[in-house]
């Protein structure tokens, strides 16, 4: 009914001209709940003039159209959190969003490397309908099918693929942030086993992460993100983190010591700025944390679940530079909120029942969900075809860096998990991505001047070419046509802001 709605507003915008509604959107529909729920989305889009920027085939609502009015009317309520631009996301296909006003956009954000298998998968969307009617939620005072359904999945898949081949057990909760959470809480404890003391005092408690990094945003999440701007207002933090600088071999010995309980690294560091880590940086972790009796953490939130082209973006190493801990979420639930933590026998034991847990992780829905998500994504066919996807992004970027001399400074990270560096100023990537929402196709930032590239994994090669070609107009605007200045530089699109914005 709601579809029905919004699709009713978003024909009365286009005056006459043919209505786009995604493929199979008016069959889900009919199959949609048909109870009336209160809304306060405007009736009428009939004044809307959309030929008010005709020069822009996807230009933002402006301030006197429907989506400002709605939006309007829900900012009092609504904490501010996130710097967002003006487009409301009311539907999605494949690897394409609409707006409220039936804007199309080619998403190359996958809503931060979430939406692997695209947006309202048909799949997906089943065992969702599917589990929903069977069992949603029974707390983990219970045994369901599906927890352990997935653990084992997850720990044999990742086995098998080379992985942490010390993977044994898993934690499922909700997030990233609560994966971190419990990986920061077992490496804590492991420190406790390892270097008991007698007093309520105990000297194995450090945890090492590294500059630019990002891990979360609850509190021991944040402790383990070394960036002034966000940690100062919520000091003061957990106690007994220290910062490392990532790709670095200098000074390990004096960052990590005795009293390191864990060490928690991003093989790629995605918000931080697509910033791959060296083989030899992740050994040499290695090596210092079995020095010293530490666990290593590899955070693969962003960057695993076969986004580099192996099922998890340390997979090509040897056993010698594994994880004890490896935490993930975003893709496992393609939207759906789910987390998990991998980890060892040893880690396994060192926790016990009342250490830890969650009322919501595990439930029989997000785990079923995850289970045939994580069943897709660990396909091996599926990996090829990423890398054969991330070359085409790469002979793109090439052309681009040939056509705009001296704007395109570098070009990193791995399969489909992407960052080109713009030279300048530090506003031309915010300023391309505004140029390029307006015409049809989603970029998000990351780090300094740097663009991202996360797009669904089932992307096709002929939509990463289509929005190639809408990124290299909107270069164009922005590092060729007079006016550039005049293009808005969106803020925002990312969990860090860089430089204050």
């Amino acid at each position: 009914m709601a579809l029905r709605h919004g699709t009713r507003q978003t024909c009365s915008i286009l005056k006459g001209t043919i209505c786009s509604v995604p493929h199979g959107a008016r069959t889900r529909t009919r199959n949609a709940s048909a109870i009336a729920v209160a809304s306060t989305i405007p009736s009428d889009y009939s004044h809307l003039d959309i030929a008010k920027e005709a020069s822009l085939p996807n230009p933002d609502p402006p301030s006197d159209s429907p989506t400002a009015a709605q939006l309007s009317q829900h900012a009092p309520f609504m904490v501010a959190t996130y710097v967002r631009p003006s487009p409301l996301m009311t539907k999605g296909e494949g690897c394409y969003l609409w707006d409220a006003e039936n804007r199309r956009y080619l998403d190359f954000t996958a809503g931060i490397a979430v939406n692997s298998l695209g947006h309202c998968d048909p799949q997906v969307s089943k065992v969702i309908a599917q589990q929903a009617q069977i069992l949603v939620h029974t707390s983990n005072l219970y045994h369901n099918p599906w927890t352990g359904e997935l653990s084992k999945l997850l720990v044999t898949k990742t086995v098998e693929s080379g992985a942490m081949h010390t993977a044994s057990k898993v934690f499922i909760c909700n997030s990233g942030t609560e994966a971190n959470e419990a990986a920061i809480k077992f490496a804590r404890k492991v420190g406790k086993t390892r270097s008991p003391s007698s007093s309520h005092i105990n000297r194995k408690h450090e945890i090492v992460s590294f500059q630019n990094s990002f891990h979360g945003r609850t509190l021991g999440a944040l402790s383990a993100t070394p960036n002034p701007k966000y940690q100062a207002p919520f000091s003061p933090l957990i106690p007994g983190f220290k910062y490392g600088t990532y790709n670095s071999l200098q000074n390990l010995d004096t960052l990590i010591t005795a009293e390191t309980c864990g060490v928690l690294v991003e093989p790629i560091q995605g918000e931080g700025g697509v910033n791959v880590a060296t083989p030899e940086f992740l050994q040499a972790l290695r090596n210092r944390c079995n020095e010293v009796g530490a666990v290593l953490i590899y955070d693969e939130i962003q960057c695993g679940l076969s986004r580099t082209g192996s099922l998890w973006a340390h997979g090509r190493l040897p056993k010698s530079a594994h994880p004890d801990v490896l935490t993930t979420a975003k893709a496992l639930g393609n939207g759906f909120p789910i987390g998990a933590t991998l980890v060892s026998e040893e880690v396994a034991n060192a926790v016990v029942t009342g250490d830890h847990g969650t009322t919501f992780g595990g439930n029989p829905l997000a785990c079923r969900l995850a289970h045939h998500i994580f069943s897709r994504l660990s396909d091996p066919a599926l990996q090829a075809s990423v890398l054969e996807k991330e070359q085409i992004f790469r002979r793109g970027f090439g052309r681009l860096k040939e056509r705009f001399l001296g704007k395109i400074k570098e070009v990193r990270g791995k399969g489909l998990i992407l960052g080109v560096e713009l030279d300048g100023d530090g506003s031309e990537a915010g300023k391309v991505i505004t140029a390029a929402r307006e015409r049809g196709l989603l970029v998000i930032s990351c780090g300094t001047n740097t663009l991202r590239f996360v797009p669904p994994l089932v992307i096709s090669s002929t939509e990463i070419e289509e929005g190639l070609k809408i990124l290299e107009s909107a270069m164009e605007i922005v590092f060729e046509r007079e006016g550039a200045e005049k293009v808005d530089m969106t803020q925002g699109q990312g969990e860090m802001l860089p430089d204050g914005r």
